[in-house]
């Protein structure tokens, strides 16, 4: 009687077992034009890579299967525009019915993401949609992967100027940024770290539409605030502008910050070339960083398998952008390895059971409640021209990141 009863029991059991499917498909959207193609390219290259690289090795293993499936990268062209991006979030949901919804990189087509994920109750994974918005108590779809929310990662450089800066002679600070999630909450926050030390003062706080271009007459109102550090903050094409008019102007500070200068510092090459940036300050990328890990690969062998997949000529730059595609891809890996079921909220419970145990090359992985990343640092680094028309990127604060002292303007 118990033998048959056993039987039936395994019967039952394997009559309502899921059936293992063919693949995981991971939806994702990329820029290959537009504002953000600079920023977002990258990103997707970084995941393919690290797709390749799965399948390579015979598939993701995903415990609730118990055994190894191929991964199916499903990724849509967006051209940078929030409204073909909410289009496509929505069919990789609703037509294409992903396992596992990756967001596009940077806070201006993440916004986009956000509500759409939430409505149709699809965790969200934010590769470096920053913005503070983003990250609510009452949505548990979302936890962002590779940096610090927006109004965190300012702290190191407010840390920077109220201590090193203060005793260089740097007193008034000028705020230039672009109106969006990303640098809009990032300029607000700085600005709130140094207006609570006290002993620096904001002379010059200014927003811009996030297409600014022309930074000439900016140049010229900022400089008659008579600044001893400037700092703008926008996307790549704002650092760009900004770079150019200010090299134009001859107009000098002692500390010229702009954020993109070490993230995308190819394409601020490109654009503003070595002698704009020659001494300028910026944050540190992981790709230029060599965190400890403790799962994938050290910075040296994923630079080594990206030159690999991505030779000299192949018009796919190196940089951090890469690299935070490729750890999103590791933390997905991470996840389906370790979940209890293939629930979007099983998701989440595996990538926040993750949070303070896991380094990636990106650095230390750990999530507020809410989801924002609050494990990965920004070091303050300065980019000093090599003679050869590029560019070193030195890291100088905090004290146990730094490679160099900084060297200020006169």
């Amino acid at each position: 009687m118990m033998a048959a009863l056993a039987l039936l029991a395994g019967f039952a059991t394997a009559s309502w077992a899921a059936p293992v499917p063919k693949e995981i498909r991971v939806g994702t959207l990329y820029a290959s034009t537009g504002p953000f193609a600079s920023i977002s390219m990258p990103a997707y290259d970084g995941l393919r890579l690290w797709a390749r690289q799965v399948n390579a090795a015979g598939g993701l293993y995903v415990k609730p299967y118990g055994r190894k499936i191929p991964v199916r990268l499903i990724a849509y062209d967006d051209q940078s525009s929030t409204a073909t991006a909410a289009t496509l979030y929505n069919e990789l949901i609703s037509r294409d019915h992903v396992n596992v919804l990756i967001a596009d990189s940077g806070s201006v087509l993440t916004s986009v993401a956000v509500p759409i994920a939430r409505e149709h109750k699809m965790f969200l994974f934010d590769i470096s949609g920053t913005g503070k918005p983003f990250f609510t108590r009452d949505n548990p779809y979302i936890a962002l992967m590779s940096l610090p929310i927006s109004t965190l990662w300012p702290s190191v450089q407010a840390d920077f100027l109220d201590s090193v800066g203060l005793r260089a002679g740097i007193r008034r600070v000028a705020i230039l940024y672009a109106t969006n999630d990303f640098s809009g909450t990032h300029a607000n926050a700085l600005a709130g770290y140094l207006r609570e030390a006290g002993k620096l003062r904001i002379v010059y706080d200014q927003g811009v539409p996030t297409n600014t271009s022309n930074y000439t007459v900016l140049i010229n109102n900022i400089a008659a605030t008579k600044p001893d550090a400037v700092i703008e903050l926008g996307f790549p094409g704002n650092d760009i502008g900004f770079l150019r008019a200010l090299h134009e102007s001859g107009e000098h500070f002692r500390y010229v910050f702009t954020l993109f200068g070490g993230f995308e510092m190819h394409a601020l090459l490109g654009g503003a070339g070595a002698a704009a940036m020659d001494g300028t300050f910026t944050y540190v990328p992981a790709a230029l960083y060599p965190y400890k890990v403790n799962y994938g690969p050290t910075l040296a062998r994923f630079h080594a398998a990206w030159d690999a997949a991505y030779p000299k000529g192949s018009g796919v730059p190196w940089g951090a952008d890469g690299l935070m595609g490729y750890m999103t891809g590791l933390v997905v890996q991470k996840a389906l390895a370790t979940t209890t079921g293939m629930g979007q909220l099983d998701l989440r419970r595996a990538v926040f059971a993750q949070s303070g145990k896991l380094r990636t090359l990106a650095g230390p992985f750990r999530l507020s409640r809410d989801g924002a990343q609050i494990g990965e640092m920004t070091p303050v680094g300065q980019l000093h021209a090599d003679g050869h028309g590029g560019l070193r990127l030195v890291a100088v604060y905090p004290p146990a990141a730094a490679k160099a002292k900084p060297v200020f303007g006169k």
